[in-house]
């Protein structure tokens, strides 16, 4: 992968940010996306950064598995995200 500029990191985090808060994304994409955006592959991620299998955080990018709530915490860690309730607003079913 390429490496990138701060500022391109940067935008890259607000445009996922937005996405996710329009709710744009699956919980698998938002996950690669994450990943992507550290520049680190399946690998590297789930073991150094999260502290999970391979297996699991690839399970999840293909929006097959059903990770726990400290595995989420783990994921969302990086990125500043946390597990918990959200209300929906309306029109939302």
């Amino acid at each position: 992968m390429a490496v990138r500029t701060h500022e391109e990191i940067s935008a890259a985090k607000s445009r996922l940010i937005e996405a996710i808060e329009r709710n744009e994304l699956s919980l698998g994409e938002a996950v690669r996306r994450m990943r992507e955006i550290t520049g680190l592959s399946q690998k590297a991620y789930a073991e150094r950064i999260v502290g999970i299998s391979t297996r699991i955080l690839a399970e999840i990018e293909l929006d097959r598995g059903n990770p726990t709530a400290e595995t989420l915490e783990k994921i969302g860690r990086p990125f500043g995200y946390t597990v918990g309730f959200v209300r929906k607003t309306r029109g939302q079913t």
